[in-house]
């Protein structure tokens, strides 16, 4: 039975690596789980949409912050940013690549917006970066980290999102725990990306690099109109309105209501037209629907894998084997976890899986709850940076390809893999001996 599991999860990675989207590669994943466990064809889809209901917030809140983004980037204040760095910070390399990392950083709990701003912000400025000859993999290992890093150590925005997801997770598997403990946990690790950071910055990427043409590109697709704009009441609304998304979120812990605030207060002060509902719902949904759905087809293959009994059967023939030694059980739940994100490619999606294979094992083998939390949040974001699915590897990608001087792969996944995977995975092992 245990090896539902195990074949399932194969069948998910291979076709992930084999370029089939994410959420057709879960589908499958969960459909022959349901097949071998003895489930005709619409037993095993009905489960599957049974557990989906699991990550029903979450997906609306995604949905949600992507309409609030696509009416912030209407306003046209992001291009006033812009303007902002380029003329502070031209000619400062190093500077502006933290800057960069540390606007991506708000993206995640202040202005929690994600990947939205990535291509309003980052094609500006390519030319800039030519000029100064910066290497475009520091940018997106800057981004990438601002991308992760806030959510897994701050329990706001995304990061709230994330933290309760681990503890619905933990909870549904019989363990107590609270979002400020798992804050607390995620604290050793989150400082494994810092160092990654730190490490690209000023020693990996810091030469001067000539951008290679990739791809043939006409030119980059600026709206100059915005170029032309100056700071007005809409601006102030706008930011009243981010204010008021943050604080709501913050007193009522959830997103939903943050960001419904923010979209109701953007609309009552005219800050965007009323008429262009239909339009900021079609970008929001475009920009933020795909991670939404993956979020609940995972959801639902976790429950396919937890009712059909092969998670307990798996648990129970991984206890015997690892026999107890806990810095050794850390250790392959962590590789797992590193696998497993590198097919979904959506740190937010494994979650409902992995706290289904992690909580039973730890407890068996003696893990404190933060310790359990540690080696859930770590496996879940390990193997989203380098990910060639991920949102933290293809957000990066979308802007800095604008003129097609930027790889995918090679110039986003394989930097980010090393810098945030390698040091995520040694500071997270040893939090998880040390909690």
């Amino acid at each position: 039975m245990e090896w539902i599991v195990i074949v399932s999860v194969i069948v998910m990675l291979a076709l992930s690596l084999l370029r089939v989207h994410v959420i057709f590669a879960i589908i499958i994943a969960a459909v022959v789980a349901g097949l071998m466990a003895g489930m005709n064809l619409q037993e095993a889809i009905e489960m599957l949409i049974e557990g989906m209901g699991g990550q029903a917030t979450t997906a609306l809140s995604y949905i949600l912050l992507g309409v609030f983004a696509a009416m912030i980037s209407y306003t046209g204040i992001t291009s006033i940013l812009v303007r902002g760095l380029i003329k502070v910070l031209t000619g400062k390399k190093m500077m502006l690549v933290l800057v960069i990392a540390g606007i991506a950083s708000l993206s995640q709990n202040v202005v929690p917006v994600h990947i939205a701003f990535i291509p309003i912000l980052i094609p500006p400025l390519l030319k800039l970066f030519d000029q100064m000859k910066l290497d475009r993999r520091a940018v997106a290992t800057a981004l990438t980290f601002g991308l992760k890093a806030p959510y897994v150590m701050i329990p706001a925005g995304f990061g709230l999102i994330f933290h309760q997801t681990i503890q619905d997770g933990m909870s549904n598997n019989g363990v107590t725990i609270t979002v400020k403990e798992i804050a607390l946990s995620l604290l050793l690790p989150g400082l494994g990306m810092v160092v990654g950071l730190l490490i690209a910055v000023f020693f990996t990427y810091r030469k001067n690099r000539e951008a290679k043409q990739y791809l043939p590109v006409d030119s980059i697709k600026v709206d100059h109109e915005k170029d032309k704009i100056t700071f007005n009441s809409s601006h102030v609304f706008t930011i009243i309105a981010i204010l008021a998304a943050l604080i709501a979120q913050l007193l009522t812990e959830s997103l939903v209501i943050g960001a419904l605030t923010g979209v109701i207060l953007m609309v009552l002060f005219f800050a965007v037209p009323l008429r262009e509902g239909d339009s900021f719902v079609q970008q929001g949904v475009g920009m933020m629907g795909t991670i939404a759905f993956v979020m609940l087809v995972a959801s639902g293959f976790g429950n396919i894998l937890k009712e059909t009994g092969a998670v307990d059967a798996l648990v129970e023939s991984s206890s015997s084997m690892l026999a107890g030694n806990q810095a050794i059980i850390a250790l392959i739940l962590l590789v797992v976890g590193l696998v497993i994100t590198l097919g979904i490619g959506s740190s937010f999606g494994t979650i409902p899986i992995i706290a289904a294979l992690y909580v039973p094992i730890c407890v068996a083998a003696g893990f404190s709850p933060m310790a359990i939390a540690v080696l859930i949040g770590t496996a879940g974001a390990l193997g989203d940076a380098g990910s060639p699915a991920s949102d933290s590897t293809l957000g990066p990608t979308s802007g800095l390809s604008a003129d097609g001087k930027h790889h995918h792969i090679w110039d986003t996944c394989v930097p980010t893999f090393l810098h945030f995977n390698i040091p995520l995975f040694i500071f997270g092992w040893i939090a998880s001996i040390l909690l």
